[in-house]
């Protein structure tokens, strides 16, 4: 994704106030080794509908500023309390070659035909909606399937389970941690012929 950031000037309290009042959204591009810390801002509506994209939060975003193009990852955002504005925003910079670790979105897929589900009735429960990897910031998906269509009645999925894009790892510790439970409906679908006859 790109997007259009300017160079900032000012800054304090009032600054920004004045940048908010003006339909603009004050924000920091934090260095790499060779690049300092910049003070940017961007145009509030353009970045509102671009936070609502799902790739915006975790994928290399190309950041024109000052007429050059650079990639970035958002950090940080932060939005009022209750009115729909966003106060400020970070970016960090990064090379295409740098090694990072990001929180990346996970989605589901084939859960309601699996046997779980479709034979056994089981509540299916995902423990997470993302989960942290590490690779380079090249090859950083912007999200990552997990298939459940072949879960079946009782089983716990693991992150370990999860089919990573090439070059992707799970961030180390997260490996036996659960993801998907497949618990059985209570009472369970036997009882139910049970408590029939014996009403008969």
């Amino acid at each position: 994704m790109k997007f259009v950031a300017f160079e900032r000037s000012t800054q304090g309290t009032g600054a920004s106030r004045r940048l908010r009042n003006a339909g603009k959204v004050p924000g920091v591009v934090y260095a790499t080794a060779d690049a300092p810390a910049q003070l940017i801002e961007l145009d509030h509506n353009a970045l509102w509908f671009a936070l609502k994209k799902e790739a915006f939060h975790a994928s290399l975003l190309d950041m024109e500023l000052g007429g050059v193009s650079s990639k970035v990852l958002l950090r940080d955002v932060q939005y009022h309390p209750y009115r729909q504005q966003v106060l400020h925003i970070d970016f960090q910079r990064v090379a295409a070659d740098q090694k990072i670790t990001i929180k990346v979105p996970l989605h589901f897929e084939g859960e309601a035909e699996s046997p779980a589900v479709k034979t056994d009735k089981c509540l299916i429960t995902h423990q997470a909606n993302e989960v942290e990897v590490v690779c380079l910031a090249s090859a950083l998906p912007e999200h990552i399937t997990v298939d459940l269509s072949k879960l079946t009645k009782g089983q716990t999925l693991h992150f370990s389970d999860i089919v990573l894009p090439q070059g992707v790892e799970l961030r180390a510790g997260l490996a036996e941690n659960s993801l998907v439970l497949a618990t059985p409906p209570k009472g369970g679908s036997d009882e139910a012929p049970a408590a029939e006859a014996d009403k008969a």
